[in-house]
């Protein structure tokens, strides 16, 4: 029965496997260690208290160690021992040995500067900025639209009637995308005025009267840059006097590619494309691109200006409603077409 008792381990007062304490140099620091024996009666097992350092037995340490009994036939072992920290050898760990059994106290310098909290921190920072990075590159355009649509400046008072002039080539392709996918978005879904061009924009070497008519009463120019598109004469022979052409009629033009056909176009069209890009806002129209929610809707109403609403039907196109230009090649009814007959026609000149 006592081999039995023997080896059951004591129990260390408080329970956790190490404490960690922490003292500057020049302090004093105490530890303090109470192990529990279950059967006082143990007189054959050693039941001598040893301190150690890192695994070394302390021989140049004084430590003090009482017992008594705890009722039960229980004993308290006590274990008092103080370390004066004069240097960095003094740090480590303490552990407290009795029968096998071990309870470790691990002292820190306080002076030095813990790097757990700065880990840490460095560690949430991480985190955050990634979440972040994943949150703004799959919402980006939403927030740009959101702070747009809030804080954004009207494009009012300007003269302008359409918000949109669309060219393209009237052929069966570019014709079905313009009328069924691109002016239906833009009028339906987001409340735009668009005029449509199904002619050359520029049919010779420099713009038409009508087209200058026509881009000067819009604040967008969208033109369908498709196979066909780039296949005029003006395209095809030199594209970059057609472009610095598109250019000097608007200041950002908004290029619309079909997705495949980017491919196809010359070298030329894509060097100059490219060395335009500051001012050209060029969309690529993918086969996912027909959900209203696509990435391909969001940069294109990035590109157009920002839309006023009027909360009463009765009030009227804010676009011309509140336009102080009273040119009458700008306004939808001018006074010019009026042929009623003059009230008095003699008028003050009487």
């Amino acid at each position: 029965i006592s081999d039995v008792c023997c080896a059951k381990p004591p129990e260390f007062k408080p329970s956790e496997g190490s404490s960690k304490l922490w003292g500057r140099v020049g302090s004093a620091v105490k530890l303090n260690c109470t192990a529990l024996l279950w059967d006082s009666s143990e007189e054959q097992c050693d039941l001598t208290l040893q301190w150690h350092k890192n695994g070394q037995l302390l021989s140049n340490h004084t430590y003090n160690t009482s017992s008594w009994p705890s009722g039960d036939g229980q004993l308290m072992v006590c274990s008092l021992l103080e370390i004066i920290l004069k240097g960095p050898e003094d740090y480590g760990v303490y552990s407290c040995t009795m029968k096998n059994s071990s309870l470790d106290f691990v002292i820190q310098n306080s002076d030095n500067p813990s790097h757990t909290a700065a880990v840490i921190a460095a560690v949430v920072l991480l985190i955050l900025l990634t979440v972040a990075a994943v949150v703004y590159s799959q919402c980006h355009l939403n927030i740009k639209l959101w702070y747009r649509n809030l804080y954004g400046d009207y494009e009012l008072n300007d003269g302008k009637l359409y918000d949109a002039y669309i060219s393209y080539v009237n052929n069966d392709a570019d014709r079905k995308f313009v009328n069924f996918i691109l002016k239906p978005h833009l009028e339906n879904q987001s409340g735009y005025k668009v005029q449509l061009c199904d002619n050359d924009i520029l049919p010779g070497a420099e713009p038409s009267a009508e087209l200058l008519m026509n881009m000067s009463r819009s604040r967008r120019l969208i033109v369908l840059l498709s196979h066909a598109y780039l296949e005029q004469d003006w395209c095809f022979n030199n594209f970059r006097q057609g472009l610095l052409h598109l250019l000097e009629i608007c200041q950002q033009p908004i290029l619309i590619m079909l997705d495949g056909q980017y491919k196809q176009m010359s070298s030329e069209v894509k060097q100059q494309l490219g060395a335009h890009q500051h001012r050209l806002t060029v969309l690529t129209w993918r086969h996912n691109s027909v959900i209203p929610s696509s990435v391909f809707w969001k940069e294109l109403a990035l590109a157009m200006p920002r839309h006023v609403f009027f909360h009463k039907e009765s009030a009227g196109d804010p676009q011309t409603m509140l336009q102080d230009d009273k040119d009458p090649m700008l306004t939808l009814d001018p006074d010019y077409l009026d042929c009623r007959s003059e009230i008095d026609p003699a008028g003050d000149l009487g």
